[in-house]
């Protein structure tokens, strides 16, 4: 797992702010404690910050600071959140998996075997291997919810790419919905060619930015749970 970037960053320009966030909470942000020191400082106050710096719109990583429960609560979360992502990286080693505050940002491309071809949204049956795979992750975790966004390559118009974006994430949704993860876990969004990760000007890089990026986050019941542990300890 690996940390991301624009979320030190975004730590940063919170402590100009006048909040104190340690070092150690920043460099560790795969570990339990993250969750707890988010709260600490703020919860979803510090969240809403992040989550305007770590990409244009409501990205991944956004939504999972912005879910920010914090406190001794977001420890608990955060310490079930390691063990899934640990799963994720075991079952599909090829997916780029960051673990962020409370919850996990995962990105499948050609390494992971998810992954799209030009102008297309079919679940290749490379990409329906890996998805089984992680069916059997998110009955393991039943009390997690997933954010599921389409990205394309520069190939086409912004408004056609917004479009296939969406379609793709949606037919992600709908094999994971159609092998037993229930519907109401799953949010869905399309950004097009806004969010490129690779250079558009070579095969490789397009190749990169036609995916697909998971934001999984605790469900109102995990958070629940977590808040009242919380309390008893």
């Amino acid at each position: 797992m690996k940390i991301h970037s624009k979320l030190k960053k975004g730590m940063a320009m919170i402590m100009t702010l006048g909040l104190l966030l340690s070092c150690d909470a920043v460099k560790n942000a795969n570990n339990t404690q993250k969750g707890a020191g988010i709260g600490a400082a703020g919860g979803a106050v510090i969240g809403g910050i992040i989550g305007n710096n770590v990409g244009s719109g409501n990205t991944a990583l956004g939504a999972i600071i912005g879910a920010v429960v914090g406190g001794a609560a977001g420890g608990i979360i955060g310490n079930k959140m390691d063990r899934q992502a640990e799963m994720i990286e075991t079952e599909i080693p090829g997916a780029e998996v960051t673990r962020v505050g409370e919850g996990i940002n995962v990105v499948f491309g050609e390494e992971s075997g998810v992954f799209f071809a030009t102008n297309k949204s079919n679940i290749s049956p490379e990409a329906g291997a890996t998805l089984d795979k992680l069916v059997g992750v998110f009955k393991e975790y039943p009390q997690s919810n997933i954010l599921i966004e389409g990205h394309t390559d520069s190939t086409g118009n912004d408004d056609y790419n917004l479009q296939l974006s969406k379609k793709r994430a949606q037919a992600v949704t709908d094999y994971l919905v159609g092998h037993g993860i229930a519907k109401s876990r799953f949010t869905t969004k399309g950004y097009g060619e806004a969010q490129p990760k690779g250079d558009n000007a070579t095969e490789e890089g397009r190749a990169q930015n036609r995916r697909v990026e998971f934001a999984i986050v605790a469900n109102d019941e995990l958070k629940q749970q977590a808040q009242e542990e919380a309390r008893k300890n």
